[in-house]
């Protein structure tokens, strides 16, 4: 599976992913995932948000346990965030088959579209669809760098944009989701452990910062005339990592968008993405905040215009303790494993599920702690480790 998946959206420059949600490349990744569920004979569907399930057991009968992550990346993004969970699940499958495993609650393994945000600058548009964390209005007004809007794309990809919406029926057939993903971080390398169990993810969110000056010639107009909004955007980049740091929290510019973006002119505009993440509330305010005090002091002492918005913000979301704690129970006890239980300040579908099912999460030790990057990597021991481990839950959750 690995194999036939790892090629499709490589860029052959960068060695990066590019499978942003509705192109070609996540078309191949869609088709791959419905190949894998019609091979092993699962019940495969696609619903009314664009996500893709492929079932064990009669949907219908509800309280069933549901695992998987997305196949989507960022740009230029690893081969592991996403897939490895989406390929764990398929394997975990196998592996429960192979131990001849009869189970009392329907099965699924699901790869939920466009997590990453890449295209539309939204995070879990699938998920959030699903569970009414995103309207329809909101989801119609999403549009790409091109110009081109969500059910644009999404159309033409081949997939009804009319249908997109909260989908409580779906979600009332869930038990359990549980979603294993790549550590994006060094604890489990640092603590030894190939497995861990997720806490929580830690309250994030993103706010673009508009800075508009006056365009003019670089060559002509004196430094002292200029209303050059590149300065405070800059000076707010430093606060950003100065606030952060202060606060024991994260905080970058990854995103910018420059009008008139000419090598010789002074911009009219610098548009900056901050993405911010801390532990709790309390300090995740005090970041924010604090950034965007120093970008509007900036922004004056320049004689530049700021506008502030918040794009996207998820708060901090603990997983379902009786269920972190059934997983605990069965890899600890069970089958003896240390599995350390840890926190993580990246987003992800589970936890966009949680406030209406219960969700759990597995990581799998990410040696580098490198993520979102070519470098992103898992020893393929690990990786087998994960599977295990999956399995185990799967058939702790769902066995007659």
């Amino acid at each position: 599976m690995w194999t036939d998946l790892l090629p499709i959206g490589r860029h052959p420059d960068s060695g990066g992913y590019r499978r942003s949600a509705w192109t070609g490349p996540d078309a191949e990744c869609r088709a791959w995932f419905r190949e894998q569920a019609e091979r092993r004979g699962l019940a495969y569907e696609t619903d009314r948000n664009g996500n893709q399930w492929a079932w064990l057991g009669d949907p219908a009968a509800g309280d069933a346990v549901v695992t998987g992550s997305h196949l989507d990346s960022v740009p230029d993004g690893g081969a592991f965030d996403g897939p490895l969970g989406v390929v764990s699940a398929f394997a975990a499958l196998d592996e429960l088959r192979g131990r001849g495993v009869q189970f009392g609650r329907p099965l699924a393994v699901v790869n939920f579209g466009d997590e990453e945000g890449a295209r539309f600058g939204l995070a879990c548009v699938g998920s959030r669809l699903t569970a009414g964390a995103l309207t329809v209005e909101q989801a119609h007004r999403l549009t790409d760098a091109d110009g081109i809007t969500l059910p644009r794309a999404m159309a033409a990809a081949g997939h009804d944009p009319d249908a997109i919406g909260p989908d409580p029926e779906r979600l009332a057939r869930i038990g359990a989701f549980v979603e294993l993903h790549v550590e994006q971080g060094r604890a489990l390398d640092l603590s030894g452990d190939p497995v861990g169990i997720a806490s929580a993810i830690w309250p994030h969110g993103r706010w673009r910062l508009d800075f508009r000056g006056e365009a003019n010639h670089a060559g002509t107009t004196r430094l002292a005339d200029r209303r050059d909004p590149m300065l405070p955007y800059a000076e707010t980049v430093l606060a950003a990592r100065r606030e952060a740091r202060l606060a024991g929290a994260v905080a970058t510019f990854g995103k910018i968008a420059v009008e008139p973006n000419g090598v010789n002119a002074i911009p009219s505009l610098v548009r900056g993405w901050l993405d911010a993440r801390a532990a709790d509330q309390t300090a995740l305010d005090t970041v924010v905040t604090g950034v965007e005090k120093a970008a509007r002091e900036h922004a004056a002492a320049h004689g530049v215009d700021l506008d502030v918005v918040r794009e996207s913000f998820t708060p901090v979301v603990e997983f379902d303790h009786a269920l972190r704690d059934e997983l605990a129970r069965i890899l600890g006890t069970d089958t003896g494993l240390k599995v350390p239980v840890l926190g993580t300040g990246a987003g992800h579908d589970a936890g966009i599920l949680s406030g209406r099912v219960p969700t759990a999460m597995l990581f799998v030790r990410n040696p580098t702690g490198v993520s979102h990057s070519p470098a992103e990597f898992a020893a393929e021991d690990d990786c087998a480790a994960g599977v295990t481990a999956l399995a185990d839950v799967l058939e702790g959750l769902a066995r007659r």
